[in-house]
């Protein structure tokens, strides 16, 4: 990096070819990893949001099934595909910003029609009075798996990008990717929060119209915000690092280029061992993850609070589950600042799978939570379930609290190994990340159709999904301290090799 003058005003950072500089400037990192809590922002208003919202457009219960598969469809095929692209990218603005920067766009894109999709199918002819909106909901569905598709596309590369201002150095990597952790957290309290505030689209007087009623015209509100902050940061991030454009190594005699599934596949077949045990671990750690992040809040609304999907207790049980994320994600934003020292006190091995252990007691306490709730049950004169006591909920709410550490290393420590792994190895930041992302959708997707399976097999509800996630926690705990290889040790000199881009 060659830098300019004095500090004051930040500097666009010029990362060139085979010079040798100081490690990358912290707030350089912080700039980058800030571009997560735009992304955050906007997942945040979809799990909250979303939902009732597709029930006020009408979706049919097929369309439902059929749109909540798009995350890990987008996630298994787009992040390795970008990963793949982002590696060998030529374009003179570098190998990761032109990804971003689409994908920015395209969020913006998905979010107007998401925003919109009443006003556009209204006055492509949906009749207001009808319960199901098809021409909206079809919108709806476009912008939904446009939005999901964006957020791949951006996810990926910033992580990438982070590995690239990160070069060699261990201790760096992890550091970007516990900030990266750290504006996820943030993303999430600033989502929930303006999902929770009523009263946001008086902002935007224009946001509520003859198709959009107040629930609405708050969605919109929230996401104008959303497309703000993150283009904000984007074009704040991409303005501070400005890549060199790559230069492609020209192919060796009597080699060939293999298309995208050619390298998909080679690069998932020369996986070296590292690699491939990190995979399990974290696919391991995702199958124990999922149950809980998919219901809950229908854990606490039916469980805990003991109400059916629209009644008052189910409502009352909802909320509070909201309230119960808000918690996690503040916690998950402090320990993601604590995570780089911390493991490099404790060691990574020891920490990952230490955490999984608490995710892993964590998901069984749940079952006791529940025990409790319904032992303590009480109905009022006209039937109505009456809320838990104070101690129970402050049980709950303590379970999602505490689950906020685990999810710091979760959100971290995994994709900072794949960089470390895949540096020692020689393979492309963006193509490792991709491919580590399998490790990530595909439980999703073992998750999803198999929850229900054990539901019924165990008499329904979500306890059976949260034990099995218990077990499946506990032993990815094993192996991450018994089979994860240890990482390199940090780099103790004060200068490094800039990343080649």
């Amino acid at each position: 990096m060659e830098s300019s003058s004095p500090p004051p005003p930040l500097k666009p950072m010029q990362l060139e070819v085979g010079k040798t500089t100081s490690s990358s400037p912290l707030k350089v990192v912080i700039m980058v990893a800030s571009i997560a809590a735009g992304v955050q922002f906007g997942w945040a208003l979809q799990l909250s949001l979303l939902t009732p919202y597709v029930q006020l457009l009408g979706v049919p219960h097929q369309w439902a099934a059929f749109i909540w598969l798009c995350g890990p469809i987008s996630g298994l095929l787009v992040q390795p595909i970008v990963g793949y692209h982002s590696d060998r990218c030529t374009s003179r603005f570098g190998r990761r910003r032109p990804f971003i920067a689409s994908g920015a766009a395209l969020v913006g894109v998905a979010v107007f029609l998401i925003g919109f999709a009443a006003d556009i199918g209204h006055r492509a002819g949906d009749q207001l009075d009808r319960k199901t909106k098809p021409r909206a909901v079809a919108v709806f569905v476009v912008g939904f798996w446009i939005l999901d598709v964006a957020n791949n596309m951006l996810q990926g590369p910033c992580r990438a990008l982070l590995a690239d201002l990160s070069g060699d150095d261990p201790k760096r990597t992890r550091t970007a990717n516990s900030l990266f952790s750290f504006f996820m957290a943030v993303g999430n309290v600033l989502g929930y929060a303006a999902g929770s505030y009523t009263k946001l689209h008086r902002l935007f007087p224009f946001s509520s119209t003859t198709a959009c009623d107040v629930y609405c015209a708050n969605l919109k509100s929230c996401f104008f915000i959303s497309i703000a902050l993150l283009a904000t940061l984007t074009v704040v991030a991409l303005t501070v690092v400005h890549e060199t454009p790559f230069q492609p190594e020209p192919p060796k005699a009597g080699g060939h280029n293999l298309p995208l599934i050619g390298n998909l596949y080679a690069a998932v077949r020369e996986m070296k061992k590292p690699m491939w045990i990190l995979m399990l671990v974290t696919a391991l750690n995702w199958v124990a993850w999922f149950p809980f992040l998919l219901y809950d809040t229908d854990w606490m609304g039916k469980e805990v609070y003991g109400g059916d999907v629209g009644s008052p207790a189910y409502d009352r049980g909802v909320r509070a589950g909201s309230l119960g994320l808000m918690l996690n994600a503040i916690v998950l934003g402090v320990v993601s600042l604590l995570l780089e020292p911390v493991a490099r006190r404790v060691g990574v091995k020891k920490l990952w799978g230490g955490v999984n252990f608490l995710l892993a007691l964590c998901l069984g306490l749940t079952v006791l939570v529940t025990k409790l709730a319904e032992s303590g049950r009480h109905v009022d004169a006209n039937g109505v379930v009456l809320p838990p006591s104070a101690g129970i909920k402050g049980g709950a709410l303590a379970l999602f609290s505490a689950l906020g550490i685990p999810l710091a290393v979760t959100f971290s420590l995994p994709f900072a190994l794949a960089s470390i792994f895949s540096n020692a190895s020689g393979a492309g930041q963006g193509l490792s990340l991709g491919v580590l992302n399998l490790a990530i959708v595909l439980p999703q997707m073992f998750v999803s159709v198999t929850s229900g399976a054990w539901d019924a097999v165990f008499g329904g509800g979500n306890l059976p999904a949260f034990v099995v996630g218990g077990a499946a926690a506990a032993i990815s705990g094993i192996l991450a301290l018994t089979l994860l290889p240890t990482p390199p040790p940090d780099f103790v000199t004060t200068t490094q090799t800039a990343p080649h881009f």
